[in-house]
């Protein structure tokens, strides 16, 4: 089979020879592209020939011969690496491979030489002439890049075609300098740092290079000395410098991190100390980063670090040496963490653990600063040294253990089936003290796995490692444990109001009488025996933690119960005693007063919890355990108010109705039953002495009593929604519903527009509303931001070609003397105006122009018609004595009006024929001609009339302008007509054309034209935009100042694009999805044939198809739809920097001005925007999916790829697993591997090793983001379903709401959660989900509304959040993981964040599309995992913890909006 030139290298295959009859089994290699086949579905074991492969199929059509080398090459290579074919799939591909070169051997011809040898030297040399000699200088980083890969590979093929002797010393240096360029260029994410020559955009930002000088500031750093081992066994190591380039690199070179790490957590940094530090800096003498920048990312990232530490009290270990360098000491310190942190896996759920971690490493860095340990190893003595750490030494030594024991816990979990207390979960493990000893107790109790046939509860304990502080044991009693203080408030109100009740009048003034007020005091002896109950139930609960509390802890346990035993014993015994029972009630109720006390002072309630001192720890210990996680959960006083009054408020409702409508009826009717006396008992066997009808009773008052415990959560509902409706209303959502009340103000809505979309200095805030000029740029910017609005809807299909002309607003110029507003506000204004005219009886002008004028829309449209025509004609017309005509009419026009004489000087009764000649005349101009004279003598026909209408019919002396025309035609001997000579080249010019098409729909649209768009989706959009200008909102930054942002959205195997076989596929009722989506959105699809049949865009068959695809994949909840989405706000940012730079030229020029700009000022706009925006789409399976024999998962994997071809910032994370050969056995690894896309392929931008398969150990979903998240950038991170979609309107708010982050207000917490409302897109789709929309649609507004302000318990529900990710990442990320328990992971990260002193608002003037399940099965599904997700939560500790650290109140907000409603409605 192989070429016969050249000389194989010892030990490769044995020679075959072609006529040998291959047997090949079934390949798992099918695909209708056979040019990418062979390098996308390589085996996991043999991934190292795929860049072979792919180099091959890149040159094929260039060179076949030189291609087929190069796979020949590969299956050299391959069977050299697996020479049995042990690995999985990899006989198959080889068997696949040799078939296609035996063909290849065959059909392919040398081309530039006459025998292999030759021909691959010819063309690695004419590829480096071609693409790399001076290439740097000329291409693009990422285009150099991929030719260097490839020269990389020719050469390798070259070296394997031909014998070493026989490759000359040229061809050598050529690859000498190919390795030394590809150092410089390699694939890179958003920075490329290495790159030489042609300087990137990016890369000459200022803000950039001083962050990159920062980092590679290692002056005064002592340089590792490692050591390489020599021949001779009794030799000492060679001792040399390793290189050190920065931080990063030098922190590697004590603690061995991988490469893939190191290149993503330097350029994470980068951009986060260049984000920071550009905000509100001048550029010019921008050299250094502030020192200001790094202290605040310092504090940021170490904030829970010292937090940790001051708990523990213990030294930090992040100090800085006296005389160091403290910027670069900072840095050290931040790129450690993070360097941490990117190589964590699953261990970034535990960030105590991180801590733990930091705070060892941070010491011995400490100890290399002050040159007590070495550089290293660590030790203190420097005699001894050993050799420098790999690049895997930090995960084997450090993550790999601890995520073993996060394996062996999870497979205790036996697949979801074993009970929570059998087995550790994250918070068990983090909320211990991790050793990093091996031998250590952690590493060795938690490796027993429960035997398939064992039950859980016969596994010994001594066998495995107890629960840490809490036990999620299933049961109801977690909802007394958890909400202990509620149900013991109820229930005391309830016995009393019963007691007051039961005397003679049931009036509430009984209280006051002494009998009855010492008969009520027994409520306490209720509470006793409650809190009895309470401290029962801690103990039993608790109790499979026992081993891993403290002997505090346990003393504490016990010490509650016995008090508690003691209270119950004491308060019934004396109950009797008068006055001393009175006093006992008063000792008893002195800790309920402390804790009232310290309600209304939550800042001493604050520096309490945070104290060190002994008698304030002992005070506080008494009152709950002291923990890490659920401390300072308190409210500034105004917001302790606002919730306290609404309670309040509620329970001054809800008592008095529970006392007159629910117990005091059933007192009366209960004495009467009471009093009837029982002869004859006929469950005697049971209650052989009873003689009363107490079975009636208690069957007549357990629903009473059912009621009176869940109707808490009906007036809930009241209150929330009239607090909803008024919060609403002074946020003046609603003010604009409908296209009548946008058409009222929307002279307003550009003001508004500007004042909270546009940045300004504070000197154009004053100017603004006081300098014309100002306004009509004001009115300029809007317009190109409204226009970009309506052309997405136009691309979206929602609304026609004619609705997206009537929506346009004319980009201002200086042609025109007043503002130009869009022609569906302008529709009938000027025949209502010349109907107006015609029918006025008075002869002062004034009155007429005073009624045009009072209609601002209507005024507009007539100057506006008149200017535009006297351009346009002016514009035609070539000969000066015809130009002189129409200044004259003009002129008298003007004077006329000027005087007050209009009316006098024109007939008004012609103005309608005119009007419909010049309907005519303008048609006539936008007319497709085939005959220029034909068309030419038309269009003079047209003036000639217009100008005799003018001239005879409307004006009074219009005989005089003729006469003046006739005499200069007389006088210039001259036989022509008039108007007779014209421009027609005019035609041609686009902005005249503009002007043409505008007065076009001046002058014929009707009124009809107010009902646009009929669209109803696009209604909504237009109306809700306009809507929330008006809204309180955060003021604009620039771009370069706002905050920096991710998104990141979780992929599984979810539908990506439809195909044109699932669309017409039928269902059993013979219906297709495609004819289900033409009846659900008619419209839309009448657009979208327009859209593809128009001859303007030539759309090919092929096209078409695709086009159809698209447009039912964007109307499903498909990923399509939501990548597209969420590349809106690269787009709204594009614009938005091309607004702030731009003259004014180009803004009233238009956006297309934009389009046709400098490459340079393109590249630099890309480059900004960039820095502030990165989307990683998580797809958790893509690699598997890329190597599948299922035609779905190959179809999700070719959509995914063409939409990181489509979508250049689109990245895609995936988790890759692959064979190698280790020792002569197959082993798997697993990676989390970065992905963008190229010309036809993905690249691989970073590949970073894991300790194991890390979704095994908890939920899935949460892990998929987990993995993720390390390569998300900014300082915010937004979570996005992949049922989402998103708008260009509502993006282009996104920097504004980003500024939340930054509002401080006094008394408040900074916001770590920002929380967004949602629409419901899938209204449309049936009855059913219409409901569903409506009902999550009132979720989303209303009552998450009420969460926030005034209750404060707002969690995250999954919704389009934009989380402070420089928060969550040092506190556990966002979500929990852990399987079972955190089955609603979404949740958790709410309850996280609230837990570790994070608030939570939710801003409505912005929103993000979602879709819902549609069905009845999938909305039952829908509804079970939520509430058994809720169920769930009742066992958690987070619940717990919130249940007892909140205060009264806001606990009672807490359990009525979570757990709480889910009981309601299940005793509903």
């Amino acid at each position: 089979m192989a070429s016969s030139s050249g000389t194989q290298k010892d030990g490769g295959p044995p020679p075959r020879t072609q006529s040998k009859k291959t047997s090949r089994a079934q390949t798992n290699v099918r695909n209708e592209d056979g040019s990418a086949i062979d390098s996308e579905l390589v085996p996991s074991s043999l991934a190292f020939i795929s860049p072979i492969l792919r180099v091959a199929n890149e040159i094929e059509q260039d060179n076949p011969r030189v291609a087929y080398l190069c796979r020949f090459h590969a299956f050299d290579k391959a069977h050299r690496m697996d020479p049995t074919s042990s690995g999985r799939g990899v006989r198959q591909f080889k068997t696949y491979l040799l078939h296609k070169l035996e063909k290849e051997e065959a059909e392919t011809k040398c081309q530039l030489a006459r025998n292999n040898r030759n021909e691959i030297i010819a063309y690695y040399r004419n590829f480096y002439n071609e693409q790399i000699k001076g290439g740097q200088y000329a291409k693009k980083p990422e285009e150099m890049a991929k030719i260097l890969q490839t020269a990389v590979v020719l050469y390798d093929v070259l070296e394997t075609v031909v014998h070493p002797e026989k490759v000359d010393d040229q061809i050598h240096r050529y690859a000498q300098d190919v390795q030394s360029k590809r150092e410089q260029y390699e694939h890179y994410n958003i920075l490329p740092l290495n790159a030489v020559g042609a300087k990137a955009a990016i890369m000459e930002f200022p803000e950039i290079k001083a962050a990159l000088h920062a980092l590679r500031d290692v002056q005064n750093l002592p340089m590792p000395s490692v050591c390489s081992a020599t021949n001779a066994p009794h030799d000492l190591p060679e001792e040399r410098n390793k290189s050190v380039f920065d931080i990063l690199d030098w922190l590697s070179s004590v603690f061995g991190f991988q490469k893939g790490n190191i290149a993503n957590q330097r350029e994470h940094l980068i951009l986060l100390l260049a984000n920071m530090d550009v905000r509100k800096r001048d550029l010019v003498d921008y050299t250094q980063l502030r020192s200001s920048t790094v202290q605040n990312l310092m504090d940021k990232i170490f904030k829970n670090y010292w937090s940790w530490c001051k708990y523990l009290c213990c030294e930090q270990n992040n100090r800085v040496p006296p005389g160091s360098d403290k910027q670069q000491l900072q840095l050290i310190y931040i790129g450690l963490y993070l360097l941490i942190w990117g190589e964590a896996s699953n261990i970034r759920f535990m960030p105590e653990c991180i801590c733990y971690i930091f705070h060892n490493m941070a010491d011995v860095v400490y100890g290399i600063l002050l040159s007590n340990v070495h550089p290293v190893t660590g030790d203190t003595n420097h005699g001894n040294q050993t050799i420098a750490p790999d690049e895997e030494t930090f995960l084997q030594t450090v993550i790999t253990p601890i995520y073993q024991v996060l394996q062996k816990e999870a497979k205790r979990n036996k697949g979801s089936r074993a009970s929570h207390s059998r087995w550790r979960n994250y918070d068990d493990l983090n909320d211990l003290k991790w050793p990093m000893d091996l031998k250590a107790d952690f590493f060795v109790h938690s490796d027993v796995v429960l035997p398939s046939h064992e039950r859980p509860n016969q596994v010994p304990a001594e066998t495995r490692k107890p629960k840490t502080n809490f036990v999620e044991a299933r049961t109801f009693w977690h909802l007394y444990r958890s909400f202990d203080r509620m149900w013991i408030f109820f229930i005391m109100a309830f016995q009393a109001m019963v007691i007051v009740a039961w005397t003679s009048d049931g009036s509430p003034a009984a209280v006051f009488d002494e009998d009855v007020f010492r008969s009520v005091l027994t409520i306490f002896i209720t509470q006793a025996f409650l809190n009895l109950l309470q401290a029962a139930l801690d103990i039993v609960l608790s109790f499979n933690a026992w081993r891993s509390l403290k002997c505090t802890q346990i003393l504490r346990y016990l010490l509650k119960f016995a008090v508690a035993a003691v209270w119950a014993v004491i308060l019934p015994i004396w109950q009797s005693q008068g006055s001393l029972y009175n006093y006992a009630v008063a000792i008893y109720l002195v800790p309920n007063i402390l804790a009232a006390f310290l309600f209304f002072l939550p800042q001493l309630s604050r520096i309490m919890e945070q104290s060190n001192s002994l008698i304030v720890r002992l005070f506080m210990w008494w009152g709950q355990p002291k923990l890490y996680v659920g401390r300072d959960l308190h409210e500034g006083m105004f917001q302790l108010l606002k919730y306290t009054l609404f309670w309040i408020l509620l329970l001054i409702c809800k008592l008095p109705f529970s006392y007159y409508v629910e117990i005091l009826p059933l007192i009366r009717s209960s004495k009467l039953i009471m009093k009837l006396h029982v002869d004859n008992y006929e469950w005697h066997e049971f209650f052989p002495n009873v003689t009363h009808n107490i079975g009636v009773v208690i069957a007549i008052w357990a629903p009473i009593v059912l009621v009176y415990f869940m109707d808490t959560q009906i007036w809930y509902s009241i209150f929330s929604t009239l607090f909803g409706g008024i919060n609403g209303a002074l946020s003046h959502l609603g003010e604009i519903r409908t296209l009548g009340m946008l058409r009222s103000r929307f002279e307003s809505v550009s003001t508004a527009f500007c004042r909270c979309l546009v940045p300004s200095s504070d000197a154009d805030t004053k100017q603004r509303y006081m300098d014309e000029s100002t306004e009509r740029r004001n009115i300029a910017n809007f317009s190109h931001v409204w226009n970009k609005f309506i052309e997405s809807m136009r691309e979206e299909d929602l609304i026609s070609n004619e609705d997206r002309d009537l929506l346009l607003v004319p980009y201002s110029s200086n042609d025109v003397s007043v503002t130009q507003w869009p022609p569906f506000l302008l529709a009938s204004k000027i025949h209502i105006a010349l109907d107006m005219a015609k029918d006025f009886k008075e002869k002062e002008d004034t009155d007429l122009f005073r009624k045009i004028k009072n209609d601002g829309y209507m005024h507009s449209a007539v100057i506006e018609c008149y200017e535009m025509l006297r351009e346009i004609i002016y514009g035609l017309l070539e000969d000066e004595t015809d130009r002189n005509v129409v200044k004259q009419i003009c002129y008298n026009v003007d004077i006329s009006i000027q005087q007050h004489r209009f009316l006098n000087e024109f007939r008004m009764a012609g103005m309608p024929s005119l009007c419909e000649k010049l309907e005519k005349f303008v048609k006539l101009l936008l007319s497709k001609y085939e005959d220029v004279d034909v068309y030419k003598s038309q269009i003079i026909n047209f003036l000639q009339d217009i100008m005799k209408i003018i001239l005879q019919d409307i004006m009074v002396n219009g005989f005089e302008i003729l006469e003046r025309f006739h005499t200069q035609i007389q006088n210039n001997d001259k036989e022509e007509q008039i108007f007779d000579k014209l421009n027609i080249t005019i035609m041609e010019n686009k902005s005249w054309r503009e002007k043409v098409v505008r007065l076009h729909f001046l002058l014929t649209v009707k009124e009809s034209a107010v009902n646009v768009p009929t669209n109803l989706d696009a209604r909504r959009r237009i109306t809700f935009f306009a809507n929330s200008l008006f809204m309180k909102m955060p003021s604009a930054p620039k771009v370069r100042d706002m905050i920096s942002f991710s998104v990141l959205t979780p992929y599984y195997r979810e539908d990506v694009l439809y195909s044109v076989d699932e669309l017409n596929n039928e269902n059993e009722d013979g219906i297709s999805t495609l004819f289900y989506l033409q009846k659900i959105y008619p419209d839309e699809w009448k657009n979208l044939q327009k859209r593809i049949n128009d001859p303007k865009f030539n759309y090919s068959d092929a096209d078409k198809e695709e086009a159809t695809c698209h447009w039912a994949s964007y109307r499903g909840q498909t990923l399509s739809r939501t990548v597209r989405g969420m590349m809106y706000y690269k787009q709204a940012l594009e614009l938005q920097c091309f607004l702030e730079s731009a003259g004014d030229n180009a803004i009233f020029g238009g956006y297309r001005i934009m389009e046709s700009s400098q490459e340079d000022e393109r590249a630099s706009v890309q480059a900004l925007v960039n820095m502030k925006f990165t989307y990683v789409a998580s797809c958790q399976i893509y690699g598997a999916q890329k190597k599948s024999d299922d035609w779905r998962d190959r179809s999700c994997y070719k959509n995914i790829l063409h939409l990181m071809i489509k979508y250049p910032s689109l990245r895609v994370a995936y988790l890759d697993e692959r064979e190698e050969i280790v020792n002569g056995k197959s082993q798997k690894f697993h990676y989390s591997v970065l992905l963008k896309g190229g010309d036809k392929y993905d690249e691989e931008i970073y590949r970073i090793k894991l300790p194991g398969p890390p979704t095994v150990i908890g939920e899935g979903r949460p892990e998929n983001q987990n993995h993720a998240i390390i390569f998300t950038r900014g300082e915010a991170l937004q979570t996005i379903d992949m049922n989402q979609d998103n708008y260009f309107e509502e993006a282009f708010k996104m920097r504004n709401v980003l500024e939340e982050f930054l509002k401080s207000t006094s008394g408040q917490r900074e916001p770590t959660i920002l929380g967004l409302r949602e629409h419901i897109f899938t209204g449309s789709v049936s009855s059913l989900a219409w409901f569903i929309s409506n009902q999550e649609t009132s979720f989303v507004t209303i009552s998450q509304r009420i969460l926030v302000n005034p209750l404060r318990v707002r969690f995250y529900y999954g919704h389009p959040d934009i989380f402070d990710r420089i928060f969550h990442i040092t506190r556990g990320g966002i979500g929990k993981a852990s399987r079972v328990i955190n089955y609603g992971a979404d949740i958790y990260a709410g309850m996280n964040s609230t837990l570790r002193g994070g608030y939570i608002t939710h801003h409505e003037y912005i929103q993000v599309g979602k879709g819902r399940d549609m069905g009845m099965n999938q909305l039952s599904l829908f509804e079970a995992k939520v509430a058994g997700g809720n169920g769930e939560q009742t066992c958690s500790r987070d619940v717990y913890r919130l249940g007892h650290c909140f205060d009264f109140f806001r606990m009672l907000s807490f359990y009525f909006t979570t757990v709480g409603f889910y009981l309601s409605s299940m005793v509903c």
